[in-house]
């Protein structure tokens, strides 16, 4: 499937004529800061060349039309403007038409609606976002076919986690949003998740190459513990607070936290805690490594991070820290952790160019001895973010 057999089976599905107009929204992988967004620290993600394509024409009525070419082709859900509602068998349509719902509660309404179709080449459930890819692409659509001038990027990346909190009921932070709608080719974003400033980072890799691999092991963040991490993480700052003029744990240095972390009355939210401190000074400190050159440090501080997401925010699993095992016992292999929201999903490692190909055959052939799965290795390029291509 690519964009132009789209276009044909969305005029397949709604007829042709009227002004039809064709989308990309990336998907995204963080190089290092994980679970640092909602705490008001630092991440440091990339917008990738893989994503969903998206196609939108406006109707005269007020039906919307949503339809998946990832799905069962021929399978439309519709439903009216004037009844926009969270059900669950609107199953992944709920993502896009949440996009709706957060617009109507930020104050802007649709005179019409539209019929749309999508396809994405992210896999589901891996943990490259495919569901802020969707958000922030209904959100670049909306935007440009009903001339809503007022909205910017940014704009869009936070209705998508407006819609993913509120409607479809996943706690995210930001970075999702902000990494699909802000994305720049070649350059990774640091982004400081408690005011919302960022700058880019060019990423200089002439001698390596950036490497996805997926355990195949999908993950649900709404029906996972990822909201419970974060209610632990509230915990850790009620208790710190007591003491300390904090608004974050992003807030804490090391020594700090070290100083005082015996506020934190349970064993196991001081761990969850420990992690957040210290994975957002890994990432001051590795990109920071980066500007420098040093991509050696770079990777050792990807490897720090997995250790502390397997052991201390335990949001990883037997599957993943196999395929990182496996990375950190191939020659050529700088640095590989677990990325996104955890409990399956991908990993993210960055690899000798002269390794890649032997990284993947070792992977392959071990992974399925060790878990009976077919890993999937994608080689990916840094894109842009979304954007309206035709």
């Amino acid at each position: 499937m690519d964009e132009k057999l789209l276009k044909k089976k969305f005029i397949e599905s709604y007829g042709d004529g009227g002004d039809i107009r064709e989308y990309f929204s990336p998907g995204r992988v963080n190089l290092i800061g994980e679970h640092t967004d909602y705490n008001g620290g630092h991440v440091f993600p990339c917008a990738l060349t893989l994503g969903t394509y998206g196609i939108m024409r406006k109707r005269d009525d007020s039906t919307m039309n949503f339809s998946s070419a990832n799905v069962r082709l021929g399978q439309v859900i519709t439903v009216d403007l004037n009844d926009v509602s969270y059900k669950q068998e609107y199953n992944w349509a709920n993502y896009p038409l949440g996009i709706v719902w957060a617009m109507k509660e930020k104050g802007i309404e649709l005179d019409s609606g539209f019929d749309m179709m999508i396809w994405g080449n992210i896999p589901n459930g891996s943990g490259l976002s495919s569901s802020a890819s969707i958000e922030v692409l209904m959100g670049k659509m909306l935007q440009d076919i009903y001339k809503i001038k007022s909205l910017s990027m940014l704009d869009l990346a936070l209705i998508g986690q407006y819609s993913e909190n509120n409607f479809n009921g996943c706690n995210c932070g930001i970075m999702d949003q902000f990494a699909v709608a802000m994305g720049k080719k070649d350059n990774a974003m640091f982004l400081d998740t408690s005011n919302l400033s960022y700058q880019y980072a060019p990423i200089n890799l002439p001698d390596e190459k950036i490497v996805i691999i997926n355990s195949k092991v999908k993950h649900s963040l709404v029906d996972s513990a990822y909201n419970e991490r974060r209610e632990q993480c509230a915990s850790a700052l009620a208790d710190l607070q007591t003491k300390l003029d904090i608004k974050t744990l992003g807030d804490l240095d090391i020594d700090t936290f070290e100083a005082n972390k015996d506020l934190i009355k349970s064993e196991i939210v001081k761990k969850r805690a420990k992690h957040a401190v210290y994975e957002n000074q890994r990432t001051i400190e590795a990109v920071d490594a980066l500007k420098k050159n040093d991509v050696e440090r770079f990777g050792q501080l990807m490897n720090e991070s997995h250790i502390s997401l397997r052991d201390d925010y335990e949001v990883s699993c037997d599957e993943i820290d196999i395929l990182v095992e496996l990375a950190w016992n191939t020659k050529g292999v700088i640095g590989s952790r677990i990325t996104g929201g955890g409990f399956g999903g991908c990993t993210v490692s960055i690899v000798k160019n002269d390794a890649v190909s032997k990284l993947k055959e070792y992977v392959e052939e071990e992974y399925l001895v060790k878990t009976g799965l077919r890993p999937e290795v994608y080689i990916v390029d840094i894109g842009d973010g979304a954007k309206r291509i035709g």
